[in-house]
């Protein structure tokens, strides 16, 4: 049908559907990584859960050695397949990773046509066979970790990534090609800044980050002091790309662990919180995947094993009820940067969705008292999301704004762990 014989209320419907795809695609990621697609100690059950807790992406390995056992012999093998169906009917975006050595090469790196011709063979495959349930690729996984200042190794992996990303893109146009998978040292050495200046966003949809604090020592492994880490690489890699460069952290978080670098569970649930509020300060990151979903074991000393937001056993730890009770106001709520207030361990942040507005407020060192100020609120009680008492989720408090006028104010106890009020009327 000609476009020009389609009526108003036709042309109105299209503009709606356009609008919502729109906003839905550009909707902030709440990711978490996975490792049910080669663990079958890690039930897909699991995935269920994390849709509980408002998770729109999952990430895991699709490795090349589990794919390419022996050479020229490739597989898909059944838990990836079943993996994938699962996080596309709870509409997760899956991601996978393009990634490691196989062992008949020695597990070396595509860096030499001998290796690299198999991989992108392998990539081919992978990509053609799992098709378009797969909402992201990432090439490689942490391919800077054995040289993070190596300006040759850089090098090598803006040339693989030039060659798989046209090969993806063939196979799966709907997908979105990520590079990097950096990790913290990487970030500091560099590695980022060479790919950006050899032009890797090019071919790349976006850069991924592993950007980890909570080994940097105390008042550097903070959401905050994170977070203005994360302000100066977004300054100085658009600076190097002439242009914004979208910043996908594809795993981040702070270990519940006993010992070296962890924190109890109950701080790791507010700095899960707060991490996830300052994110949506910066435009270029586009979302966080939480590494990870499951405990990797039951040592209460092992790092390794305490990253994750349930227990083994799939029993919620805290910051799975904290990620459950703020994901719907992460994804399509946007920052209001002129109403909010970031001084002096004091954050205010406003955000809006067009229809309900919200102020996310905590205090970090010493609790103390502030106020909050909204509009139109006639004297009615304060609405409330309590993320240290996250599962009663947001309640009335007995509290209610005092207005003069138009102009309300109420009076509120912050700490370490964020309150969510809404400023916005009968919502």
């Amino acid at each position: 049908m000609s476009l020009l014989r389609i009526g108003r209320g036709s042309l109105l419907l299209l503009s709606c559907l356009i609008s919502t795809y729109v906003t839905a695609a550009d909707s902030f990621i709440v990711g978490v990584a996975t490792h049910s697609m080669n663990n079958v100690n890690q039930p897909l059950r699991s995935l269920e859960l994390a849709s509980l807790a408002g998770v729109t992406s999952v990430r895991d390995d699709g490795f090349w050695s589990t794919a390419e056992p022996a050479p020229n012999q490739l597989q898909i093998i059944p838990p990836w397949r079943a993996w994938l169906a699962k996080a596309n009917a709870l509409n997760q975006a899956p991601m996978v990773i393009l990634g490691y050595g196989t062992s008949f090469n020695g597990n070396a790196k595509p860096r030499t046509p001998e290796v690299k011709i198999p991989y992108l063979k392998y990539v081919d495959y992978l990509t053609r066979q799992l098709g378009n349930p797969v909402k992201y690729y990432e090439v490689w996984n942490e391919w800077d970790i054995e040289g993070p200042t190596d300006s040759r190794l850089s090098r090598d992996y803006v040339a693989i990534v030039k060659e798989a990303a046209p090969i993806i893109r063939k196979n799966n146009p709907q997908a979105k090609v990520l590079a990097g998978a950096v990790t913290s040292t990487g970030i500091k050495g560099g590695f980022v800044d060479r790919l950006l200046t050899a032009g890797i966003m090019n071919y790349a949809d976006g850069i991924s980050l592993h950007p980890y604090v909570h080994c940097e020592g105390r008042d550097h492994n903070t959401p905050e002091s994170w977070i203005n880490w994360m302000r100066d690489l977004d300054r100085r890699f658009t600076g190097l790309a002439h242009k914004p460069v979208p910043l996908y952290l594809t795993e981040m978080s702070w270990p519940s662990h006993e010992g070296n670098c962890g924190i109890d569970t109950t701080r790791q649930a507010a700095y899960l919180a707060r991490a996830w509020f300052l994110a949506r300060t910066v435009p270029s990151i586009k979302g966080i995947w939480w590494y990870d979903l499951i405990n990797d074991g039951n040592k209460r000393d092992d790092q390794e094993h305490n990253f994750g937001l349930l227990n083994v056993d799939l029993s919620p730890k805290p910051a799975y009820s904290v990620l459950k009770a703020i994901s719907p106001y992460l994804k399509d709520f946007e920052y209001d940067a002129s109403a909010s207030l970031q001084s002096d361990g004091l954050y205010k942040l406003v955000f809006s969705d067009g229809r309900e507005r919200i102020i996310v407020a905590w205090a970090t060192g010493r609790t103390r008292e502030d106020q909050v100020v909204s509009h139109a609120m006639n004297n009615a009680p304060l609405r409330v999301l309590d993320t240290q008492m996250a599962s009663k989720g947001m309640v009335t408090s007995e509290q209610r704004w005092s207005c003069t006028g138009d102009r309300c104010t109420a009076s509120v106890s912050l700490n370490e762990f964020p309150k969510i009020i809404r400023l916005s009327p009968g919502a």
